[in-house]
């Protein structure tokens, strides 16, 4: 494709819907190749508003002030980067032919939603996963349990994303607690939750996968060496890659990328998690965009999972080559200030190969992801080591404190 300059009549220009710290490294990628970028977020100094072209603050559920908004700006193309989003409003504009939705207004409608996306997964293309329900009432979910899922189990909004609103249930004194956090907690409330059988799995991967354009124009399907990730009360902490798996799992779970992958369609990253138990493999969920787990790649290979999703989307090469293995550690907030400060970071620095992002969120709040540290090392066990320890060398205090 051709390129027209930024900030110019006839400029190239991409919308994020989404401006946290994923979206500002989107918008980094993009602007390297002369993307105009116009950033949007519910909340006002969003990480990447503070890198765009231009920023707005809107509710992006809203579908006639994102219909009025796209009108104004008349983007390119179309990135989310959240749940939260009228996807109705997506599908419409898409009709028009006017900007390309990322990958496709489809998959932004089914992955936003874990019943739209299971339903296909399981009903739809066969997979395997885990066992499940959807309940829309109290009464509802206590008799899915009963009748089918059983105890330990999972219970997560329908729309949600990086562990939000998930709690773990054991037994039926908990459930109620579960609920009520499903339905306050997630990224928007449907009034519907999933509820998930657990499963023994040895570890959870994310499989970056990309689809993108090879040489002869024909989309073609790549895979990043899987990642590794460790999480609490269902957040990602760390994550490292490559995760040692088996030949025969790794190829399951490729098989399984690609088969939905493909059926979302559209150019660009994904971000598949996978439950894995020997050679056995389950499909989790699927993200249509770079995954919070995927931060390590900025220091795994030379084209980081920002990178990948920007050239699947502009049509240009791609190499999903590893370069070193490597691992991340989130850098986590113990106050609410919305005047902070970080010190420790010639500290953390001073650990060979480390890298430090600090996403700059105008407030803290307690267990609020900050920054992450980044290592590369010869082995993943050394890069977890070093990735950790930087982690906690970063301290975040109020400015105003005194400290």
């Amino acid at each position: 494709m051709n390129i027209n300059t930024a900030l110019t009549p006839k400029s190239t220009k991409a919308l994020l819907l989404g401006s946290g710290e994923l979206g500002k490294e989107v918008a980094i990628s993009l602007q390297r190749y002369g993307i105009e970028v116009i950033a949007i977020d519910s909340y006002p100094n969003a990480p990447a508003h503070q890198v765009a072209h231009r920023a707005h603050v809107m509710d992006m559920t809203n579908a006639e002030q994102l219909h009025a908004l796209i009108a104004l700006e008349q983007p390119d193309f179309i990135i989310p980067e959240i749940e939260a989003i009228a996807t109705e409003a997506l599908a419409t504009i898409e009709a028009l032919g006017n900007s390309t939705v990322v990958p496709n207004a489809r998959a932004v409608q089914l992955t936003m939603n874990r019943e739209g996306i299971r339903t296909l997964a399981a009903e739809t293309l066969n997979l395997p996963t885990s066992e499940y329900a959807f309940a829309d009432n109290f009464k509802a979910l206590k008799t899915a349990i009963v009748n089918k899922i059983g105890y330990p189990c999972f219970i997560k909004p329908t729309m949600s994303s990086s562990g939000k609103g998930q709690s773990m249930v054991k037994t039926p004194s908990e459930l109620e607690a579960a609920w009520n956090i499903a339905q306050t907690c997630g990224r928007n409330n449907t009034g519907k939750v999933i509820v998930e059988a657990k499963i023994d799995f040895d570890f959870e991967i994310t499989l970056l996968t990309v689809r993108a354009l090879n040489s002869e124009g024909i989309v073609t399907t790549y895979f990043c060496e899987p990642i590794g990730h460790r999480q609490e009360d269902g957040d990602y902490r760390e994550s490292w890659q490559p995760q040692v798996m088996s030949e025969l799992s790794l190829q399951k779970s490729q098989y399984i990328a690609q088969v939905v992958t493909e059926n979302i369609g559209g150019l660009g990253l994904f971000g598949v998690e996978l439950f894995i138990q020997g050679d056995e493999v389950w499909f989790s969920e699927v993200s249509p965009r770079p995954h919070d787990t995927g931060m390590v790649t900025m220091v795994t290979q030379r084209q980081s999972e920002f990178d990948l999703h920007v050239r699947a989307i502009l049509g240009l090469p791609v190499s999903t080559k590893l370069e070193s293995a490597g691992a991340s550690a989130v850098i986590l907030s113990q106050i609410n200030s919305k005047d902070m400060q970080y010190s420790g970071l010639a500290q953390a620095l001073a650990i060979d190969n480390t890298e430090i992002r600090l996403f700059s969120k105008p407030e803290a709040r307690p267990n609020r992801r900050m920054g992450v540290a980044l290592n590369s090392a010869e082995t993943i066990e050394i890069a977890k080591i070093n990735a950790k320890l930087a982690s906690e060398r970063i301290k975040i205090t109020s400015s105003t404190s005194g400290d």
